[in-house]
């Protein structure tokens, strides 16, 4: 009887060694497969780096988006508070004619002062509040002083004791 030997020549069999002294370790991947990982490993890298790209640049984005919101927000309120002090100078010049009016039983006069009533109860709505100051101690954060005079009798220092023009809050 004559021995066969058979040879296995494909790339996924290993061939077993019982010495152990095999030259090289056969590849156990075609070239096309290697090539093909090493595309998909290049692939990857190139996602990861847009991927990193792309909150980048959404963070800068969203960063940006949110100092408009504040700018914008700032804007209107400036805007709002230009509009309510050029009311308030039509308030004070109600105020002043109903003052020098000689006759307050006029019913012109009795309709200046509904309008102006009017007008204080739509500004409190819009939470513009006057200050009356009068009586109470002078606070430089909100009164501002033209002239200094002599307390009168009972009354403490630095108490405001004239008002030339009122003042207002507005969202306070």
């Amino acid at each position: 009887m004559t021995d066969v030997k058979v040879t296995d020549r494909r790339w996924w069999a290993k061939e077993q060694s019982d010495a152990g002294d095999a030259p090289e370790e056969p590849k156990l991947k075609p070239k096309y497969v290697e090539d093909l990982e090493q595309q998909l490993a290049t692939k990857d890298a190139e996602i990861q780096r847009l991927i990193g790209q792309y909150r980048s640049a959404s963070s800068e984005f969203d960063d940006a988006r949110a100092r408009l919101r504040k700018e914008l927000s700032k804007d209107v309120e400036r805007g709002r508070r230009s509009l309510l002090v050029s009311f308030l100078e039509v308030l004070d010049n109600l105020d002043r004619a109903l003052e020098s009016a000689a006759d307050r039983s006029d019913p012109v006069i009795q309709g200046v002062s509904i309008v102006r009533q009017q007008f204080i109860t739509t500004l409190e709505g819009m939470v513009v509040k006057r200050v009356d100051p009068l009586g109470q101690l002078f606070d430089p954060a909100l009164h501002e002083a033209v002239s200094n005079v002599p307390s009168p009798s009972g009354t403490a220092p630095n108490t405001v004791v004239g008002v030339i023009r009122p003042g207002y809050l507005i969202n306070d």
